[in-house]
Formats: C-alpha cells, sequence, structure tokens
C-alpha cells in the first residue's frame, strides 16, 4: 500500500506540477513569462467581457430586452 501512495506522489510531484516548477524558476529571470499564465486568463476574461457587453447593447438597442420589474415570478 505504501508503493501505491508514493506512485501517486511521484505522478504529483515529478509529472503533473513540473510545469509550475518550470515557472516558478522561470520568476527569476522575467516576471512577465512566469505570470504567463494569468496574463492568458485575463485575456480571455477580458475578452468574454467586451463580448459580453457587445450583446447586451445589440439587445439594447433592438428593443427586445425586458426590463420590466415583473419579469421573473418571484418579484411579483
Amino acid at each position: 500500500m505504501k508503493a501505491f501512495f508514493e506512485g501517486i506522489e511521484y505522478l504529483f510531484v515529478n509529472v503533473l506540477f513540473a510545469p509550475l516548477d518550470f515557472l516558478r524558476s522561470l520568476e527569476l529571470k522575467s516576471w512577465f513569462a512566469a505570470n504567463s499564465i494569468n496574463w492568458i486568463f485575463m485575456i480571455i476574461c477580458a475578452a468574454a467581457m467586451l463580448y459580453w457587453i457587445k450583446q447586451l447593447r445589440i439587445f439594447d438597442e433592438a428593443g427586445t430586452e425586458n426590463q420590466d420589474t415583473t419579469a421573473h415570478s418571484f418579484l411579483k
């Protein structure tokens, strides 16, 4: 049973976390490169927010958005 848990340890420490260890060692050389995962997530979130705002504008200009306070049954 001990070998089973040591195998799980090896998988996570030496295989799955290897890219994160590389990014951690890269921080001393370049902060921007070490935080590349964060930059990618921020770009994706910013693009999604811009798309969402664009869609809100389209529905607002078309007048199809129901802005009545009784739009939902629980607000009655």
